[in-house]
């Protein structure tokens, strides 16, 4: 069993601490593992190209143009069974270097697009899409803040779970956090994590979740989006549309079960979103091949162009 752990932070610091402790409960629990700082690795942000749908649209595998590091650390993290990333929090939520992460891997490594991804191939006799996108994993997301100016880091990270279905174990900020090291009771806690995250990975499709209850039953998300009538509720992580209620003077996030079948994190929702899109696309398609599209595009393209530093102005 392999452990993998990456750390966002700064060189030495709180992350790269609260990481290898994770790594050291891992550890006595008998697994292999590994640590990297993605500090460390050249990691370019997703262009939103879309070479890789088309590439798995058509049944050719859903490879990525980039060249960086990032192939790299996609092997490891596949090739994991499970992974403890730590990271900071930014301006309330997740650091941009996870939102780079969360994009490169984003709709290329979404189950449901693979799995559509491995039909066509097979229909055509093409190449399929790594077999290791579809394993069950199980995951662990500790994040370090400063004081408690948070509120988007939990969503931010378990979107990047979500897209592969992996079993999420723990989903944690560790607010006011300065020296971490020297606080005995979160270091308690990220090597039981790090212990816990071994045990799931040994069969992650029954993991246990131990961490924030939140608000929604069914991912846990406390981020949602509100009407102004109060009268509807869309979490912000799974999609679920509801409505709250306060029961027994406790606030509660319900919904009826039909929709487990439209959310982002179901493989149900999984293909009916690949269908929408399919659709879309299609539509896009035709809509392209049109003087009229033709004439409004060039509109934009004689407007005005981009500035750069290369240009000197």
């Amino acid at each position: 069993m392999k452990i993998l752990g990456i750390s966002g932070g700064t060189p030495n610091g709180n992350n790269d601490a609260i990481c290898k402790e994770a790594l050291m409960g891992a550890a006595e629990c008998g697994a292999e593992v590994e640590f990297i700082r993605l500090l460390d690795l050249d990691l370019k942000h997703c262009t939103g190209c879309a070479a890789c749908m088309r590439s798995l649209n058509a049944g050719q595998g859903g490879g990525c143009p980039i060249q960086d590091d990032f192939e790299w650390l996609r092997d490891k993290i596949l090739d994991a069974d499970g992974v403890v990333f730590s990271m900071p929090v930014f301006e309330k939520g997740a650091a941009g270097v996870f939102h780079t992460i969360l994009d490169r891997f984003g709709p290329r490594h979404d189950r449901g697009t693979n799995l559509t991804g491995k039909r066509i191939a097979e229909e055509r006799g093409g190449t399929p899409p790594d077999p290791r996108v579809l394993k069950d994993k199980a995951v662990a997301f500790l994040g370090m803040g400063g004081t408690d100016y948070t509120s988007r880091f939990q969503c931010d990270c378990a979107m990047l779970a979500s897209h592969l279905m992996w079993s999420v174990v723990e989903n944690r900020v560790y607010q006011w956090t300065k020296l971490f090291a020297m606080e005995d009771e979160k270091v308690a806690h990220a090597h039981e994590t790090g212990v816990r995250l071994a045990k799931a990975a040994a069969d992650p499709t029954h993991g246990t979740y131990y961490g924030d209850p939140g608000m929604c039953p069914h991912c846990h998300s406390r981020n949602f989006y509100l009407n102004d009538a109060a009268d509807k509720a869309i979490c912000c992580l799974c999609g679920i549309e509801g409505r709250l209620e306060i029961q027994n003077g406790r606030l509660r996030f319900l919904f009826d079960k039909e929709q487990l079948e439209r959310a982002s994190d179901t493989l149900e929702g999984k293909l009916r979103h690949a269908e929408d899109i399919k659709h879309n696309q299609a539509v896009r398609r035709e809509q392209m091949k049109t003087e009229a599209f033709r004439q409004r595009q060039q509109r934009y393209l004689t407007f005005i162009h981009p500035t750069t530093p290369a240009s000197g102005r």
